[in-house]
């Protein structure tokens, strides 16, 4: 390059960094009039310029704190240790770790299993069995594994995130449930035995009134994939409210799936219309069994021991073929992609509290071997699992783990429609991210790895089976740091 060329490069660049500095100082003075002048906001109107990092920092604080700040324990509503443990098990990788536990055993509600002085020799075993769903039903469901997919709709789920899900759990042998949105044909191109949730906006199976469509429930009904049918009344992160999806997730597909409007929000009732009362409630039960020929369960929101003690007495007083064929007892810590945050933080019983009790209404009534339990609240880790099984639980179900296997990062923006993973998002610039000839793997490895290792816990405490794991096996860490056997302070029954 010659001087002169050289020389006409420098100047240019240094009359454009002129005009770079010249055009920073401009939007600076009006940021400033703009700040100084505005009345909304206190820290801007008293700090001009300057106070907008306060609201930009705040906007990335949530975002930083899991990669520089929080220790592996300490991060809500899910830390690293567990986001970590799902990651490598969702990539088929060893869960082996070195030098010891991370996770602080003195913590009140920590549940410690009692090893076996002689267990079983490492070639005997514990093997998870199928246990029968709905015995009275024309098709009973005799479930294979106790561990599955719970309810994650499709509108709050992206399609390729219901395709991996749905073949990641044909891969794994597990249930997928639907979600209160319907069912679409991705959740049925993988093949896997699916539970269709019914909310009470009764998406996908709606009249034109809103109400329950008979003959849409037998459609539905008539896929083979189909194998229980669960009735909402309630969710963990959200007990009496009804379900939120934002209208820019109401896409053409999902608008026809559900029988709503497209682009306008959908807000589910906060009950069933039909329902007011216990025997309304069994009622309903029965009509679903009836027309479709499956077995037919309920979620709910334990928020009180008397309500749920006062639907068994009403179970007990019209006959066992009246029960629901399931439970699934959602914890008050349960999550959603959209909520208040009263109803988030403070409403519902917690699933530690809540399964124990529901276990013990259910062998008080003897109806152990009719209704079936399902637990779900934060379940995503092995231990979390195991505590489930001894605690009274037939089955375990899994929502944001699930996610995390995926590729979740906790970005905390399920409801807004820009999830950076492409799972909770319908713009297609995000979804492209996820491929689902590869994740349903990752969704595979992880179910597989919860039983193993769950197997692995009822192996050392002694039982052949995940599900004859018992209270007495687990101690839980007091207030004192002393533990207590779970038994002793909810003494088993039956």
């Amino acid at each position: 390059m010659s001087m002169e060329r050289a020389f006409y490069v420098v100047e240019f660049l240094g009359l454009l960094f002129v005009w770079v500095v010249g055009l920073m100082a401009l939007a600076a003075v009006v940021l400033f009039i703009i700040d100084r002048t505005q009345t909304g906001d206190a820290v801007r109107r008293n700090y001009p310029v300057i106070g907008r990092f306060r609201h930009i920092f705040s906007e990335l604080g949530e975002f930083f704190r899991q990669y520089f700040f929080a220790m592996d324990r300490e991060e809500m509503p899910f830390n690293r240790a567990q986001r970590d443990w799902v990651a490598r098990a969702a990539r088929g990788k060893s869960n082996t770790i070195s030098f010891g536990s991370t996770r602080n055993i003195n913590t009140a509600g920590t549940p410690i299993f009692v090893n076996d002085p002689y267990p079983p020799l490492d070639d005997q075993f514990a093997a998870s069995e199928p246990l029968l769903i709905g015995p009275t039903a024309k098709q009973p469901y005799l479930a294979p594994s106790f561990f599955n997919l719970s309810g994650m709709s499709y509108g709050a789920l992206s399609r390729p995130a219901v395709q991996a899900l749905s073949r990641g759990c044909k891969e794994a042998g597990i249930w997928m449930n639907t979600g209160e949105g319907g069912v679409s044909r991705y959740h049925l191109e993988g093949g896997c035995d699916i539970v269709f949730q019914i909310g009470t906006a009764k998406y996908g199976v709606r009249d034109e009134h809103g109400g329950l469509s008979d003959d849409k429930l037998r459609a539905v009904a008539e896929h083979d994939e189909i194998k229980m049918f669960e009735l909402k009344l309630a969710q963990g992160a959200k007990p009496g409210k009804g379900g939120i999806l934002p209208g820019e997730k109401v896409t053409e597909e999902i608008a026809a799936i559900r029988g709503i409007s497209v682009g306008e929000s959908s807000l589910s009732p906060n009950r069933h219309r039909e329902i007011s009362n216990n025997d309304e409630l069994l009622d309903m039960i029965a009509h679903i069994r009836d027309v479709t020929g499956k077995p037919v369960g309920i979620k709910i929101v334990v928020g009180s021991p008397d309500h749920t003690r006062a639907l068994f007495e009403t179970i007990a007083k019209r006959g066992s073929d009246d029960a629901p064929d399931f439970i699934t007892i959602d914890g008050g810590e349960g999550g959603t992609g959209a909520a208040p945050m009263p109803l988030m933080d403070l409403v519902g019983m917690t699933i530690r509290e809540a399964l124990p009790r529901v276990a013990d209404l259910r062998a008080e009534f003897g109806l152990t071997d009719r209704i079936r339990l399902i637990a779900s609240g934060k379940l995503v880790n092995p231990g979390d699992v195991a505590w489930a099984l001894a605690a009274g639980a037939d089955f375990v179900v899994s929502a944001r783990g699930f996610m995390f296997s995926l590729g979740c990062i906790q970005a905390l923006k399920c409801s807004k429609n820009t999830c950076p993973t492409g799972i909770t998002t319908h713009d297609p610039r995000f979804q492209k991210g996820l491929v689902p000839e590869s994740k349903y793997q990752r969704v595979a490895h992880y179910a597989q790895g919860i039983i193993k290792e769950v197997e692995v816990i009822a192996h050392s405490v002694g039982v052949s089976e995940p599900r004859k794991l018992r209270r007495h096996h687990v101690r839980l860490v007091q207030d004192t740091g002393r533990s207590e056997r779970m038994s002793h302070i909810y003494p088993e029954i039956g």
